[in-house]
């Protein structure tokens, strides 16, 4: 069933019974590109992230009603707040990054500029349009915001951090496995975790160094070396099994 946001425009009417979608993105989109027709379903959802299951009733130049069948407040969501930290990728590669992690359920992503950074550009336009397509696909109810391109510096001042527990990924230098911190420190609910994977090349040795000075520890996914995208999507599906488990 096709899914649309439709609370981010108040071009858009929501009644009891009916939805009248009249914003030109979602119209275009139901109305041209899938060439949607009277009697099919649509999957709707506005900003206070109920959804709605619709039929079509009406389609004519300027809007489209649907007939609401149903509503709920939505589940597709975590207990508790995972955010990512990663060093942007060169083409694809980041893209994906920006694709899973949206599936996965993070809140936030943090695009940061590491020594060893692949990709000196910040495509933050382009990547938080990957994750709104994302979220349709996924059926999320709240889009994950991807965040300014920054720095470790800016990103862990104590007087900013909204953050309960930072965890950083380094293959080479761990402390102790995912599976054994976990155990150790279980995930709580509504917590506030952000998830740090670095670049291809690996954190250089002052970055090394910056995250021993803030006693920040420092986790393995095993006797693997894995890319950086694969170990966003094993980092993030890791925790989250961990937690539900």
């Amino acid at each position: 069933m096709p899914h649309f946001f439709i609370g981010e425009n108040n071009e858009n009417e929501v009644s009891d019974n009916e939805i009248i979608i009249r914003d030109t993105e979602n119209y275009r989109h139901i109305a041209r590109s899938l060439r949607a027709r009277c009697r099919e379903k649509l999957l709707l959802i506005d900003n206070k992230q109920i959804q709605y299951e619709t039929i079509i009733r009406e389609i004519n130049s300027k809007e489209i009603k649907c007939e609401i069948i149903k509503y709920y407040p939505s589940k597709r969501d975590l207990e508790f707040d995972l955010y990512l930290a990663q060093s942007p990728l060169r083409s694809d590669s980041q893209l994906t990054v920006m694709e899973k992690a949206t599936e996965l359920g993070v809140r936030g992503v943090y695009p940061v500029f590491t020594d060893n950074c692949a990709l000196k550009v910040d495509k933050r336009e382009k990547w938080q349009k990957v994750m709104y397509e994302a979220s349709k696909q996924c059926e999320r109810a709240k889009i994950p915001t991807c965040y300014p391109v920054t720095t470790f510096e800016e990103l862990f001042n104590p007087n900013t951090s909204p953050f309960d527990r930072i965890i950083v990924f380094a293959e080479r230098s761990s402390e102790k496995s995912l599976k054994q911190y976990l155990r150790e420190n279980p995930v709580k609910k509504s917590e506030k975790i952000l998830v740090i994977i670095g670049p291809e090349g690996g954190f250089s040795e002052r970055e090394f160094q910056y995250f021993i000075d803030k006693n920040l520890p420092l986790i393995s996914l095993g006797e693997l070396i894995l890319k950086a995208d694969t170990a966003v999507i094993t980092a993030l599906g890791d925790i989250i099994y961990e937690y539900q488990g």
